[in-house]
């Protein structure tokens, strides 16, 4: 089904974005954008269905990931640029307000999208990553060395550091250790341990996933590497000055909240989603657990999601 996907370079923000897209371009806008360390090919399954139930369809690859444009700075992926690519894409296709999915750092921009221009987005889903207000007092970098060098994010910091401990490994072992981790922690690697190193491959690969698919994406960051990736992280202390006039703000955007009860920080996640604070700053937000999930959960529970995705756009169509 997914080979009848589009694909096609757009011009955004000065730069040119690949995005892959399905459906019929007369339907409801739905804007898929993907994580770490994936690229539109992630959403395949939602593609698919969303597309069948006469929503237009598309998802990018972003900024420094799959075929489209690579910046080598870390300063061209704050959450400023990566907004503005979004809003490009609506602009592209005239669309007035969209329907928006985000997965790990996608979420982040999705939320980002949300905080910056309520006005172009109908509604928002989340899938694992929670908006959490800007601590005023704490860089990201300082509070993620509460945790010690082995922290993921941490290891992101250095430029050339992560991309080093990868190259040990070819692409495809790569991909396998991140995407099939069953990991709840926040991925914290022993001390003199590089994450990449400390993550394990389970000795057969799950149902939910390929190995040709797998080799998709390693195929990809084969011939791109990682260094665009991991400068959305080492652009996590500009997006920390970029966001001091929105602190305090709501997020007023109907939106839904989709996490696996394993996903990486499953405990700290599910009591912060449960919790007055979410519920405060997110107010007009559903919550939804997918049990025995993990982190690339649109992949692993992909009719689930797809499901709660449609239904969710659908409330708020029937609203309208």
């Amino acid at each position: 089904m997914t080979s009848l996907v589009r694909e096609k370079k757009l011009k955004t923000n000065g730069i040119w974005l690949n995005v892959a897209e399905k459906g019929d371009e007369g339907g409801p806008l739905v804007l898929l954008l993907h994580g770490f360390p994936e690229t539109w090919f992630s959403w395949r399954h939602q593609i698919d269905f969303l597309s069948s139930h006469g929503y237009h369809v598309v998802a990018p690859d972003l900024r420094g990931y799959g075929d489209s444009d690579f910046l080598p700075s870390h300063e061209s992926y704050t959450v400023s640029h990566l907004v503005a690519d979004v809003i490009g894409l609506l602009d592209h296709y005239g669309t007035a307000q969209a329907f928006v999915a985000g997965h790990d750092w996608g979420s982040v921009i999705g939320w980002s999208l949300c905080l910056f221009r309520p006005d172009r987005v109908k509604g928002f889903i989340s899938l694992s990553v929670p908006y959490s207000p800007r601590d005023p007092n704490l860089k990201p970098s300082e509070f993620s060395k509460t945790f010690g060098d082995g922290l993921y994010i941490t290891q992101f910091q250095k430029p050339g550091r992560a991309e080093a401990a990868f190259a040990k490994h070819d692409c495809k072992t790569v991909m396998k250790k991140f995407l099939l981790t069953t990991r709840t922690d926040f991925m914290v690697a022993p001390p003199g341990t590089e994450i990449i190193d400390d993550l394990e491959i389970p000795s057969k690969i799950p149902e939910w996933i390929t190995e040709e698919e797998i080799q998709v994406y390693a195929d990809k960051f084969q011939r791109t590497g990682f260094t665009g990736p991991l400068n959305y992280y080492r652009a996590m202390d500009l997006n920390w000055e970029i966001l001091a006039p929105w602190e305090g703000c709501k997020i007023v955007v109907p939106a839904k909240f989709i996490t696996g009860d394993k996903d990486i920080g499953a405990n700290e996640t599910m009591e912060y989603v449960k919790g007055e604070m979410f519920k405060s700053i997110v107010p007009n937000v559903e919550v939804v657990v997918i049990e025995d999930g993990h982190h690339f959960i649109q992949q692993e529970k992909s009719k689930q999601v797809s499901e709660e995705i449609l239904c969710f756009f659908n409330k708020l169509r029937s609203t309208e």
